[in-house]
Order: structure tokens, then sequence, then C-alpha cells
């Protein structure tokens, strides 16, 4: 500012503002301003210095949310150029000037004409000039302030991940850490309380708490059990003005679900169990169930079943069933109701993922006894023997006996039976059977020669029910009698040489016999003696140690051949 000669009065603008701070009711103080101090409210020490510039002022304050009426009061702006005759202009530019802040150009008072929020904007920076009102020459240089947006408490605290979905082990220890939740307060951190969070629990208790400070949500009982209770709805108050009253408050809730451990041993809901099985019951094919309940879940309830003792050990098994936890009983061995009419087992049940914290509630495996009822089923008749094998000489007069089956009923009742042949349509019927007794007889002449073996199959069943049948095989061997000559092996057509020795073989003939071996060789080779015989050829046995069917032709003596030799020249022999 420009200071002439002959004066050394420097003008000074004066902001003039004191605001209660949050709610209270601002307040405004005359500042006395002189030549070359400014002095202080409420009577603070003088200090004085050189004046740079005709401008003081304090920084200004506007509560946020006016709802009033009027506008809100602001402050002054004083220069002390203004001798309060009209002669200073007050001028104000900058955010808001105008529109939101308005100033008595004669005054110098600020008011703001809107309701401010805190939270969209913090402050404005505005600009102050003062002129003289005739001239229009500014008798400051322009000079910039700021009007602070004062907090008010209007924000409540919000929680912007919720509602939250968390889980815990069950029989966790008191004090386990489940979740931190944070809420969030728009209002000023840094002035009063609006910002200051508590948190407290308002559903919930007492199974779980929460730290007041952190929002750290913890359990607050020992063992808590899933499997009396699963699901907790915990609902978290978070409160400003550090949870005094009068306070704004958001909550949130936290849905905490136990998870399972493995804390329940199987147990099977009776001690004792019965299990009817028909004796027509299939080896290998399932013939009951049972099961133990785990209150458990998933692999924690997992089990296998086993047979620990009992008279049926060798008889049946038992496996699991990993769908249903079911233990699977099968048949080992045939069951016979006339021979053990019920078995007893002890089948116990036990868990395969043991955790070992929690041994102390075990043992983790239970038993029960079964007792198997043995059912009796009107079964066919049962053969003697699996099979039968007979004999039976071949040439035999039709109706010889050849053997005898015999079949029972295995049931209580020991029912009559009845027998027949199974015959196919393209058999020979060559036997036949007695109903009554089982005896098989010949309906043919049998001829070894031509089928020396017959399989046959014989069918039995009980009178009172001749549905019920079963069935054995009988092999029937028929025996060789000697009814068969011997035969020369093939025709000869012997040739001799003139030449040959006395006694030289010329010749073996063969003889084969249809029969048996034993009503076959040893043959005996002899000639004719109803026919003329040459007396130049001899015919001889063949006597080595192992009979053959064979004979030797020798050559008596040289000479003319017999009318059964043909003649031809053959080579000298040595």
């Amino acid at each position: 500012m420009k200071i002439t000669s002959t004066s050394c009065i420097c003008p000074v603008l004066v902001c003039l503002c004191f605001v209660q701070r949050c709610y209270g009711t601002a307040h405004h103080s005359s500042i006395k301003v002189t030549r070359n101090q400014t002095k202080h409210i409420e009577g603070e020490t003088e200090v004085h210095h050189r004046p740079k510039r005709g401008w003081v002022w304090n920084q200004f304050f506007v509560l946020e949310e006016h709802m009033g009426p009027d506008p809100q009061y602001v402050g002054k702006l004083h220069s002390n150029s203004d001798k309060g005759d009209g002669s200073v202009k007050y001028i104000l530019t900058g955010e808001g000037a105008g529109t939101i802040f308005i100033i008595d150009d004669t005054t110098g008072d600020i008011h703001s004409t809107k309701s401010l929020d805190r939270e969209q904007k913090t402050h404005y920076v505005l600009h102050a000039q003062a002129i003289d009102r005739r001239t229009n020459k500014p008798l400051e240089p322009e000079s910039e302030f700021i009007i602070k947006v004062q907090d008010i408490n209007d924000n409540a605290p919000k929680f912007t991940d919720g509602p939250y979905i968390v889980t815990v082990p069950e029989m966790s220890d008191m004090g386990t850490s489940v979740l931190q939740v944070t809420a969030t307060d728009a209002d000023d951190p840094t002035y009063g309380n609006s910002a200051r969070v508590v948190y407290s629990i308002l559903q919930g208790q007492p199974y779980f708490s929460v730290d007041p400070k952190t929002g750290v949500i913890r359990t607050a009982l020992h063992n808590m059990d899933r499997e009396a209770r699963e699901h907790y709805s915990v609902v978290i108050q978070a409160k400003d003005m550090a949870g005094q009253v009068g306070g704004l408050s958001g909550s949130t809730t936290v849905n905490i679900t136990l998870t399972d451990v493995n804390d329940n041993p199987p147990r099977f809901p009776q001690k004792h169990y019965q299990l009817y099985v028909p004796e027509s019951a299939q080896v290998g094919s399932a013939v009951g169930k049972i099961k133990a309940n785990d209150a458990d879940t998933g692999s924690n309830a997992d089990m296998t079943y086993s047979i620990i003792n009992g008279d049926g050990i060798g008889i049946f098994s038992i496996s699991t069933d990993k769908e249903t936890r079911e233990g699977i009983l099968s048949l080992k061995k045939p069951l016979n109701y006339e021979k053990k009419k019920s078995y007893t087992l002890t089948i116990e049940g036990a868990n395969t993922h043991l955790d070992f914290r929690f041994s102390h509630l075990g043992p983790f495996k239970d038993a029960t006894m079964l007792k198997i009822i043995v059912g009796d089923v009107d079964e066919p008749p049962l053969f003697s023997m699996p099979s039968y094998v007979m004999e039976v000489y071949e040439n035999a007069k039709i109706g010889t006996v050849v053997g005898t089956v015999l079949a029972q009923d295995p049931d209580s009742d020991n029912s009559l039976v009845r027998y027949f042949i199974d015959y196919s349509a393209e058999d020979d019927r060559c036997f036949n059977i007695d109903v009554n007794t089982g005896t098989i007889r010949t309906t043919k002449v049998l001829d070894r020669e031509e089928t020396s073996w017959y399989n046959i199959t014989v069918a039995a069943s009980e009178n009172d029910n001749p549905g019920l049948l079963s069935h054995v095989t009988v092999g029937i061997r028929v025996l060789d009698v000697n009814d068969n000559p011997p035969e020369l092996a093939r025709e000869y057509d012997i040739v001799v040489c003139e030449n040959s020795k006395p006694g030289q073989v010329i010749h073996t003939i063969s003889a084969t016999d249809k029969d048996d071996f034993a009503n076959g060789p040893r043959f005996n080779f002899f000639l004719d003696e109803h026919l003329s015989i040459n007396p130049n050829f001899t015919l001889k046995d063949n006597e080595a140690a192992v009979p053959s069917p064979s004979g030797f032709v020798h050559a008596r003596e040289m000479g003319a051949c017999g009318p059964a030799m043909r003649k031809r020249s053959c080579p000298r022999l040595a």
C-alpha cells in the first residue's frame, strides 16, 4: 500500500471471526487497531512489529449443515482505513463468492447463504480487497484467505463389506479369532470424536465377543459344539463419538458357521440286531446291511466295518459302502438250514480319520451283536454223488440193469423223489430209468464197436414240488466181448524172386480185430488145411516177446511159385 511522506499511518484490514467449535453459538469481538500494534483478544500480550501490509486476519470457519432460516454469519473484514463513513468498499472473490458467500461491501460482514457439507468440500479459497468507493482504487493489495467448513457429527459409521459369512472350527478355544470387521466414518477424524468409532455386540452373546477398539470378533465360550448348534447370527454395532450418548451408529450382521471336527465316535443305534437269510442265498451275494451313526460330517464321519468275533466269521464277510457309510454283509460259503440254523457275529464300526486332539472323547469305534437266522427253503433233491460212472457189456439183453442213481430230499419233509432221463430230441434213447427207484436199464442191444461210451443226464424231482429239479451226469462205459474174428489187415499180392533162398522171409502178414485188446491179439497164423498147400512156402507166427498181430511167410526151396504168388525176375541176393 502506498504511504505518503506526510503520514505514517498504515491502513489495516482486520478479519473478525470467532466460532465456538461444534454446536456453540458464534461470538464476535471488536478489535481495536492502532498504528504500530495489534491488540489481541482477551488481553494477550502486545507484540510490536513493523507493519508490512494493511491486511490482518484469522482463518474463518463455517458450520456445515446449517439449517437456519437466515444466512449463517461467517466473519468480518475490516481495514484500518475504514473510518466508518462508507468510503471503503469491500470486495470478495474466489470459490463460492457471490453464490455461497456474500459480503456486505460497506461493513465487511461475510455470510454463508447455503448449507455446506464438509464431506463434499472441506474448505474454500477466497480473495478479499478493500477499495476506495469514490475512486475505485485499491486501498490494499488483494489478499487470499480460507474459509474452512467446520465438521459436525452428521455421518454414522458404515460397514462397507457386510454382511459377512465366516466359519470357525467347533470346539475351538475361548478367544479364538473369528473375523475383524471395520467401520468407516466420513466425519473429520482430526476434529473431536465425530469419527472415533467404538464396536459393541448387539446380538450373539454369550457365544461371541468383539474388541471395542479393533473390531476383532472372538469366541467367548469353551467347546462350542456344532452338533448342538451350527449357525449363529451376530450383529455388530459401530458407534462414533467414542460410544458416548448421542453418537451415531451403524451395524452389520456376521453369519458364523461352526465347521466340523471329529469329536464324535460312531454309535450303533442298537446293541443287538437280527437278520434273516434264506439258505438258498447265493455265495458272493449281499444278504444284509447295518449302519452306525456318526454325528460328524464329511470325512470326519467316514468309517469301516469289520467282523471281530462270532461263529460266522468264515461264512460271512462285511464291506463298507463309502457313499452311504453302511456295512454290507455278504455270503462267503453256502448255507444249509438242515446243518446249522443260526450264526452270531460281533460287528465293529470304527472312524478312519482320527483327530488326536479329541482322543479323550473316544474310543472312536463301537460294536454290536448280529444274530443271523438261516431260513429253510424247499430245495431240490440232492444226488448221492456229483456224477456217476456205470458199465454194461455189449450184446447184453434188452432190460439189463446198468446201475442205480440215488437222490434224496435234503429238507426236513423228506419228500419222495421221482427220476427221469433228460433226453434231447436227437439223442438215441438206449436207456430208461425206473421213476421210483432210479435204476437204469438198457432199451437196445449195445455194440461197443459202434459206441463205446454214453453220457446221459438224469433229473430228479420231488413228488410235492415237481417243478423243483436237480440234475446229474451219468457216464456209461460199454464193455467189450469177443464177438469179432480177426481179419487180415489188407489184401496181399506177394511177389517172390525165383532165386530166393530156402528159409528166407518173403513177406509179413498182419491181422486186426475190432474187439478190445483183451479180446484181440495175440493171433495164431496158419495155412488153411482145407486148401491145397504149396510145399514151397511155410507160414510162421511172430514169436517176439511182445505179442504181435503178424506172421512170416518163408520160401522153402528154390523153384516154381505157388498159385498165390506171382513170379518175376529179381536181383540175386548176396
